[in-house]
């Protein structure tokens, strides 16, 4: 458990977590999606900087998820596992979310249009909250990632060529330092950090535990 931060706070229920949330986070959108020179410290990145030049790769593409977070009595977090087909980041956990198109008018219509997309979430079930920082990954993207809440009520349905299934994990669990792990493995010849929060037989990882890990750092740190 990381100073100043109690368990009654980590385990707050749903009404407090959304109540944290509206006061610390906003929809303005941050400078750095689109300004490679603005700064932005979220992300593979801010596991080791040199990691970059190692690596000889620059995060330059703008994209956009959701973070779901389902307002039940004691909250949830919407997640996807992606098909074991697809091109990248097949067969991981991951958030509702894409590229951001130059049709869509902000990171949040970008992030709404996949979550309908991939798994035909529709946005009259989310209550956008904000944004979380800028997330930069190995990958090449430049992830804006966007709290909502989401009616318990809510009616879904995974696109099997993009989506094997859609699942909840508890907040509490996920919002748990304890739950944190920080491992490495290697990665185009170096060795690449990152974090980890295996629940049960589901492997959170890499970029998706890293986006986790920056919402309790937002809701519950400092």
């Amino acid at each position: 458990m990381e100073p100043g931060v109690s368990l009654d706070e980590v385990k707050a229920p749903a009404k407090e977590f959304f109540e944290r949330a509206r006061a610390r986070l906003n929809l303005e959108v941050p400078a750095a999606l689109h300004d490679l020179t603005a700064t932005a410290v979220r992300g593979d990145l801010d596991l080791d900087d040199e990691l970059w030049e190692k690596a000889g790769v620059k995060a330059t593409r703008p994209a956009a998820v959701l973070v779901p977070v389902v307002a039940r009595a004691e909250p949830t977090v919407l997640l996807t596992l992606r098909t074991p087909d697809l091109k990248s980041h097949s067969g991981q956990i991951a958030f509702p979310g894409g590229k951001i198109d130059p049709t869509d008018a902000d990171p949040l219509a970008a992030a709404l249009r996949e979550a309908h997309e991939e798994i035909d979430l529709d946005k009259r079930f989310i209550d956008p909250i904000g944004y979380l920082d800028l997330y930069l990954t190995f990958s090449g993207f430049r992830i804006v990632p966007v709290v909502a809440h989401v009616s318990p009520d809510y009616v879904m349905k995974p696109n099997p060529s993009e989506v094997a299934e859609a699942f909840e994990v508890p907040l509490d669990f996920l919002m748990q330092p304890d739950n944190h792990q920080y491992l490495s493995r290697a990665w185009k010849n170096i060795e690449r950090k990152y974090i980890a929060m295996p629940y049960g037989d589901r492997y959170i990882w890499g970029v998706t535990a890293g986006i986790l890990r920056n919402l309790y750092e937002r809701i519950y740190a400092g």
